[in-house]
């Protein structure tokens, strides 16, 4: 080995070393630093619609709403809270790690007006004679009290001394909280066992100093009145229209669950990866290691927040990186088997690959992109770490894992190495006595044109047994498919317990309370989700979920969608996947043609389709999360169409130019499935394994989600490899393009030439 040689292979072993420091040295600070999203440290989300206070007042510009939210959330303590305005009259509030979310909601949406009137109800002040933040909760007589700090003095002393002269037992300062003319009145209130006024306190004579509320508080009673003074008044109505509550155990053990089986996937890829391609699956391990370090170093510097899907995402990723290495090593290894050698191998391997990759890397990014976009909630999230994934494959396959394997092929350690790349000797050709290549792999004799019908027969009678599912549901009055409150509107409630749940007795405990329960599912003996059509109240959830915990031991969570964000929800979903279509089917006819756009979208159709016939036939829960799923398969689905139909495009290239054949063309499929067919496989074991850890190992709380993506990588493989390429032939054998007319050219008469002589 030559001195150039050694020096590529120093630098591969150095490179590695540098690899390992990195992740060894900072992997840790990383891990510790991520922004847990509400699902994973508990928490809530809540949609408000914003409207004035009264008919007479006009609605503030959102950014002083904010600015008013914001300074309420401060009071609680809450870190890196998202406050985000939607439309006109909306706006999205997410808190995660919050201890007392009934108190935060309190806080958030009353309008916490502070008045001080009579017992005639007459106006005596407001809440801006009060010094700013002065509120405080101290004792009197061991008892908790109010304290406010009085800014305008001499205004609370006329008061005072005003309430303090009028006769005895009508001298009484009343302190109201959202006081409502002609609702509230203190002659109504004063005899009732949880009067609507906070007090109602005697002033004997004209007060100076600082005022005390005073009353039968509890301590958490008086800290809450004490937030809200402090937190100023909104000058706003705020109406609850969704929100999702995740109490902070439950989320902690998702968290755990999860990550534990994306671990457990993340190392079944690595296995497989080297079990199948032995040298180049250790640099691919690498790579995938240095993948996840990009990926979380990406997202938290960006600000990113973890969630359930976002993690599910980042899992999906692994497959999908590993994926660019596999069309890589199959295309390396396909140049080994024409008897190139090792360096001149790998560098064809990584040229041809690049397209190819990029392509199917771009149409996911587009999907990622829409979703984003259009998105909101925990479909933002998905699509956020889709991004991040689809930028750190391209880079990190043509950085990284293309670095080290030009390293070693440059060193020349590997020239007759040439089975560290799983390939055989006896399957590749001695160029040295002329011979030619021979061997086409395992599948050479298949005949994918011939097998598709047997596979859209089966997609026919899946579609056709959920198509008699649905009608039976609808005729028996349970609707079409099982929509989720996303879709629906309604109430969804997770119970948790520290014992077994017994469905019918919990079925009774919400009867009892006055709300039927229209569908009830256990996920193990000791977690439940109750959905209830009607969307619940703040009250009456408080109410609900307290019973919950006094019988169950543990906090419940909630999820509830009115009727107005239901369908809006629809609609947000069809347009997504729609506009996902066009604009990937658009690129597609750019870089290719409009036959294999056409190939592509039936293929997206039948994928999206077995997805709903499956949860059509198990009577799944429909919610927003499956949207995400839709729009990622539509990604994993096209990337891979695309790496078929770029060695059919490649095949059909490398024609002689004339009329081609229907015999031609299905040799043309045949032969580009024989060199991808491979790949299409290995590619879906790697993205499956992690898909399928989550699902048997993962939180419950994304078993829908993980179960789509199962049953959408599936489909997606399918109608690569027998649906689209079998649309494409179809269009090719059956459609003749119209020939241009060629312009005919006109004869010009001749103009007469003047000969002297002869015509002059």
């Amino acid at each position: 080995m030559n001195k150039r040689n050694k020096n590529h292979l120093i630098v591969f072993f150095v490179t590695i070393v540098a690899i390992a420091a990195m992740i060894l040295c900072y992997g840790k600070d990383l891990a510790n630093n991520m922004t847990l999203g509400l699902d994973l440290r508990g928490g809530f989300e809540i949609v408000y619609q914003v409207s004035p206070l009264n008919e007479e007042s006009e609605l503030p510009e959102m950014g002083a709403v904010v600015k008013s939210l914001t300074k309420r959330i401060d009071v609680l303590g809450v870190n890196e809270p998202e406050i985000t305005i939607e439309g006109n009259d909306r706006v999205r509030i997410q808190l995660a790690g919050v201890d007392d979310l009934d108190q935060a909601r309190k806080i958030i949406s009353s309008t916490a007006n502070l008045e001080f009137r009579d017992v005639n109800d007459n106006l005596l002040c407001d809440a801006s004679i009060l010094s700013e933040g002065g509120a405080s909760v101290v004792y009197q007589d061991g008892a908790p009290v109010v304290s406010l700090k009085i800014k305008d003095s001499a205004t609370f002393r006329a008061v005072t001394e005003k309430v303090a002269a009028m006769a005895n037992g009508t001298n009484l300062i009343v302190t109201w909280l959202d006081f409502e003319e002609g609702v509230d009145s203190y002659a109504n209130e004063k005899n009732s066992e949880s009067p609507r006024y906070v007090s109602a306190a005697s002033v004997n004579s004209a007060i100076d100093g600082d005022a005390v509320i005073s009353g039968n508080f509890t301590p958490a009673a008086a800290n809450e009145l004490k937030d809200l003074i402090n937190s100023g008044s909104l000058p706003v109505k705020m109406t609850e229209i969704y929100s999702s509550v995740v109490s902070a155990d439950y989320g902690q053990e998702a968290f755990a669950l999860t990550m534990r089986a994306g671990i457990i996937g993340v190392l079944l890829v690595v296995a497989f990866m080297i079990l199948m391609y032995r040298l180049p699956g250790v640099i691919a391990s690498i790579m995938l290691a240095v993948y996840i370090f990009a990926v979380f170093f990406i997202f938290n510097g960006m600000g990113g927040v973890f969630t359930l899907p976002g993690i599910a995402a980042l899992v999906l990723g692994v497959g999908m990186t590993v994926d660019a290495n596999i069309i890589t090593f199959e295309r390396i290894k396909d140049e080994l088997y024409s008897g190139r050698s090792v360096q001149k191998a790998v560098k064809e391997g990584q040229t041809m690959a690049f397209s190819t990759i990029f392509d199917a890397q771009f149409t996911t990014l587009l999907a990622a992109i829409i979703m984003y976009v259009f998105g909101t909630g925990t479909v933002k999230g998905f699509a956020t770490m889709l991004m991040v994934t689809v930028f750190a494959t391209l880079v990190l396959n043509l950085g990284i894992s293309r670095f080290l394997l030009s390293q070693l092929s440059k060193s020349g350690y590997l020239d007759d190495k040439k089975t560290w790349f799983a390939v055989k000797m006896e399957h590749i050709p001695d160029l040295s006595k002329k011979q030619e290549r021979f061997y086409e792999g395992p599948f050479k004799k298949i005949d994918f044109i011939a097998k598709a019908k047997y596979w859209i027969y089966a997609a026919c009678a899946i579609l056709v047994v959920s198509a008699v599912c649905s009608i039976g549901n609808k005729v028996a009055g349970n609707g079409f498919m099982n929509l989720g409150i996303d879709f629906s509107s309604g109430t969804k409630i997770t119970v948790n317990s520290t014992s077994a749940i017994d469905e019918n007795t919990l079925k009774e405990e919400f009867v009892s309370w006055g709300y039927e329960p229209s569908r009830i599912q256990l996920s193990g003996d000791k977690t439940a989700y109750v959905t209830i059509k009607a969307a619940l109240t703040q009250d009456e959830l408080t109410e609900v979920k307290a019973d919950l915990e006094s019988i169950y031991g543990l906090e419940a969570n909630d999820n509830v969608v009115t009727p107005v964000v239901g369908k809006e929800l629809v609609k947000s979903a069809i347009a997504l996947t729609l506009l996902a279509w066009v604009v990937m089917l658009a690129y597609i006819t750019i870089r290719y043609k409009w036959d294999y756009a056409v190939g592509c979208i039936v293929a997206l159709l039948h994928d999206v389709f077995i997805v709903l016939a499956l949860f059509l036939i198990f009577r799944l829960e429909v919610n927003i999360e499956l949207i995400s799923v839709i729009l990622a398969i539509i990604g994993y689905s096209i990337n891979n169409s695309i790496v078929v139909f770029d060695r059919i495009r490649e095949v059909t290239d490398s024609q002689p130019k004339g009329a081609i054949s229907a015999t031609k063309y299905k040799e043309i499929v045949n032969e580009a499935q024989h060199h991808t067919f491979v790949r299409s496989l290995y590619s879906t074991i790697t993205t499956i394994l992690p898909v399928l850890a989550l699902l048997l190992l993962g939180s419950n709380a994304i078993f829908t989600f993980n179960f789509a993506m199962f049953v959408g990588l599936i489909a997606g493989t399918l109608s690569s490899i027998f649906v689209a390429p079998t649309v494409w032939y179809w269009i090719r054998t059956h459609y003749t393009p119209k020939k241009k007319p060629k312009k005919k050219m006109k004869k010009e008469a001749l103009d007469e030439m003047t000969i002297a002589g002869i015509n002059d």
